[in-house]
């Protein structure tokens, strides 16, 4: 980070990681491009937590290489008369590993809870009956970054 003032503490980074409301998950390509996919998630005992379908371009690019960035901008608000962005980002790097056992009804119960905390029971039947049809990504965090305007 080139400007280091702009560093903020790990409270605030764990903050922004568990209020947002998505992030950009990025992967290496085995033809040279990355590739980001902004998504919905969890962040959960430094883990970031992320339900996709059974196959696709993250899966397979996972499956190649399991290293990854993952991006949160909790706030971005121009200030236009000051030529700049009054702004709060943090960028996770670590490995992702696919989840295919049972720890996946924990991972979906997990995005209920933040994205639909009062359809609870709903977001439990709609989960137990779509276990055979997704995969769950769980990122572990292996170095975390956050920076913003102060």
């Amino acid at each position: 980070m080139i400007r280091k003032e702009r560093a903020i503490e790990r409270a605030l980074i764990d903050e922004i990681l568990a209020e947002g409301a998505w992030g950009t998950l990025s992967l290496n390509g085995k033809d040279g491009y990355p590739y980001g996919v902004p998504l919905n998630y969890v962040y959960a005992a430094d883990t970031i937590l992320i339900h996709c379908a059974l196959e696709g371009d993250k899966i397979e690019r996972i499956r190649r290489d399991n290293r990854v960035c993952f991006c949160v901008v909790g706030k971005a608000n121009p200030l236009p008369d000051k030529f700049s962005t009054d702004y709060a980002s943090v960028m996770v790097f670590g490995r992702a590993h696919l989840v295919e056992d049972e720890e996946k009804l924990a991972i979906l119960l997990a995005l209920v809870d933040k994205y639909s905390p009062e359809y609870k029971e709903q977001g439990r039947k709609l989960a137990l009956g779509k276990l055979s049809k997704v995969l769950c990504i769980r990122i572990e965090i292996e170095s975390v970054t956050g920076k913003a305007r102060k």
